[in-house]
């Protein structure tokens, strides 16, 4: 199961636990998963079937470059950041 990882602000909507287990095998099993533990969650994730402007999705080591389409592994750590940007 990939150990996914949420921004602050949503922790309220998962009882604050630090990280949830979630099965699937893509970025967007996962986010469709964690939503039917979680109903409204997918919603601060994605909007028009990719994530969020505004926000990453790590996972593993490095941003996903194929977002919800990216391949996990079984015990892959995904983390949803506040995008950063600046000159």
């Amino acid at each position: 199961m990939a150990k996914v990882f949420l921004p602050f602000q949503l922790k309220q909507i998962t009882e604050n636990k630090d990280f949830i287990e979630v099965k699937g095998k893509t970025l967007r099993e996962v986010v469709n998963n964690l939503d039917n533990l979680y109903p409204g969650i997918k919603d601060h994730l994605v909007k028009d079937e990719k994530i969020k402007s505004g926000l990453s999705a790590i996972c593993g080591f490095a941003a996903t470059r194929k977002g919800l389409l990216q391949e996990l592994e079984e015990d892959t750590e995904v983390h949803f950041l506040p995008a950063i940007s600046g000159g």
